[in-house]
């Protein structure tokens, strides 16, 4: 017997060239070992801003995961900038919208981490707020100035494919954002909020389409044993077989 593993893409973060190093390319253990440990196999994709190039990379691809990183420039969404804004390296930036919005048109099952999540939205013509809780004055803390680990409660709403994968209710997650969602982008919905408000999941209204987006960091050391269903629901839309049964013969 041997497993038929879907081929799950991940985006990777670009980091510029300076004066004490080349340009290269990063991204965080968890997302691979998740996506691994949920019997999906991952594949860093390069970002090479170029539409040929990335149809390639998605004809090979049975889905995507949107990993975390920097900002989104604001800029880019005709929004002054701030001085708690740290945006991402613009050929990051390029490639992840030109990759996002290939995928889409495919319906590829998606899974949009923290500001994958964010990208989901702006790319459905939602926006951001740059700064919590400057924007949102009755806002909690939803990150650790000093860079330590955060939590706060996330409230599931009814009815959504969160919820399902989630079981209800409430779900403590880690937290380490600063920008959050503000207007909600076409054909998308809440699956989740803060106390406060503050939007911290969305998927697409369509049931037949997995395309999720959470703003807290399943992949991460500091997330919990419960955000692994996460991952295994993400394989199981692509296959239609719970992880642990997808099996074939060999």
């Amino acid at each position: 017997m041997a497993f038929s593993r879907p081929v799950i893409g991940v985006n990777l973060d670009f980091v510029p060239a300076s004066k004490h190093h080349g340009a290269f390319c990063r991204l965080g253990a968890g997302y691979f070992d998740k996506i691994y440990e949920a019997e999906g196999l991952p594949i860093a994709l390069p970002p090479i801003p170029r539409e040929e190039a990335v149809e390639t990379m998605l004809d090979r691809l049975d889905g995507l995961v949107l990993a975390g990183g920097l900002d989104l420039d604001p800029k880019r969404q005709n929004l002054p900038s701030h001085s708690a804004v740290v945006p991402m390296s613009p050929r990051r930036e390029d490639f992840d919208f030109l990759l996002l919005r290939l995928a889409m048109k495919r319906r590829l099952p998606i899974l949009g981490i923290g500001v994958g999540m964010q990208q989901i939205n702006v790319a459905r013509g939602g926006t951001l707020h740059l700064h919590l809780p400057e924007d949102m004055p009755k806002a909690l803390p939803h990150f650790d100035p000093s860079g330590g680990p955060h939590r706060h409660i996330v409230l599931l709403e009814p009815d959504t494919r969160l919820h399902e994968i989630y079981g209800g209710g409430e779900l403590r997650v880690n937290s380490c954002h600063h920008q959050a969602i503000k207007k909600l982008g076409q054909g998308l919905r809440v699956s989740a909020k803060a106390p406060d408000e503050v939007v911290e999941a969305i998927e697409v209204d369509d049931e037949d389409w997995f395309c999720v987006g959470v703003q807290w960091h399943p992949q991460a050391e500091t997330a919990l044993a419960l955000d692994m269903q996460l991952f295994r629901a993400f394989i199981e839309a692509i296959t239609g077989v719970a992880p642990k049964a997808l099996r074939m013969a060999a």
